[in-house]
């Protein structure tokens, strides 16, 4: 029954990831909006950040006067998507798949499986039921060890999506997520695979607790309360739900891991973040609170279909793998 709950929740994984990548890709790419691309100014300055109206150098010499510059205009989800059409064709929407594959095959074919073997372990047997608080647990403990698996090709991923919006001499250009993660494991060290490790981890937590937990409470209640009968309904009315749960508690923590995965660190220079906390401060200094909630509307976009989908073809894997 654990195995087979592991083989189930993969292929719903895999099946989801592939079909909402667009947008996940789409979400990346505005959470990385108002970081600057400017080229890095004398290492040994003073001031050195990342957001252009920042990055210049404290100086003897007195400026005639105060210089604003003002950020660069965020644009919408839709403006983002035909964009990176237009400069880089439609292709361009899949880029990172095969490491969106290889993340959905080690996080959650273990968050998954390792959620369900738990559930199994915890359910009241005379009611059939879990309470609420354990359902949350189980997400929390499921959710923190199929992050720190695959974490490798979550950094893989974020980078092969992100590596459009560079110029076109910074771009790494990776050829798929096996020479991203080689790469980086020769040019940066291995540790670098497990960069934003502790954030992914608990984004992790984070979704899988308010995903699974709340799918499986709001569809016990739909049920119990005679709302709709066990069917397709039912499954896209709670796996929605959940979606948006998941999309509003854990995009901070999303924005973060994301600038955080994506940081380029030079030879002999300190990376533009020291760490997660680093990288919150700055973000929220230099751009306000609310650029914790950039990308929302792709995240919600995306975590909907997202949720749906990985539900619906979880309960239909589960119908044809019932005898075996």
């Amino acid at each position: 029954m654990t195995v087979k709950g592991f083989v189930e929740g993969g292929i719903a994984s895999i099946v989801a990831g592939c079909s909402t990548h667009p947008l996940d890709l789409l979400k990346v790419r505005m959470q990385l909006q108002g970081e600057s691309q400017a080229p890095k100014l004398n290492p040994n300055a003073a001031v050195q950040t990342l957001r252009p109206a920042l990055a210049f150098q404290s100086t003897s010499i007195a400026a005639p006067r105060s210089v604003n510059v003002p950020p660069p205009p965020r644009v919408g989800l839709i403006s983002v998507g035909v964009r990176i059409v237009k400069q880089e064709g439609a292709a361009a929407l899949f880029s990172g798949v095969s490491a969106t594959v290889l993340r959905q095959t080690l996080y959650s074919t273990t968050r998954m499986g390792l959620y369900d073997a738990i559930k199994q372990k915890w359910t009241d047997p005379v009611s059939g039921n879990m309470p609420l608080t354990r359902k949350i647990t189980a997400g929390l403990i499921a959710g923190a060890v199929g992050a720190a698996v695959g974490n490798p090709a979550d950094v893989a991923m974020v980078r092969m999506q992100a590596d459009g919006r560079l110029p076109v001499a910074q771009r790494r250009n990776y050829k798929s997520v096996i020479d991203a993660i080689s790469r980086m494991a020769k040019q940066e060290g291995i540790g670098s695979l497990w960069r934003g490790s502790s954030l992914t981890v608990n984004r992790a937590m984070i979704v899988t607790a308010s995903q699974l937990a709340s799918y499986d409470q709001i569809k016990e209640t739909i049920l119990e309360k005679g709302v709709m009968k066990d069917g397709l309904g039912t499954h896209v009315a709670a796996s929605f739900a959940a979606g948006f749960v998941a999309a509003v508690t854990s995009n901070p923590v999303d924005v973060i891991k994301t600038r955080v995965m994506n940081m380029k660190v030079e030879p002999g220079q300190a990376p533009p973040y020291a760490g997660a906390l680093d990288c919150a401060l700055k973000t929220v200094r230099a751009e306000g609170p609310m650029a914790l909630y950039k990308g929302f509307v792709p995240t919600i976009s995306r975590q909907g279909p997202f949720t749906v989908v990985l539900f619906v073809t979880l309960e239909q894997v589960r119908k044809l793998l019932k005898d075996f």
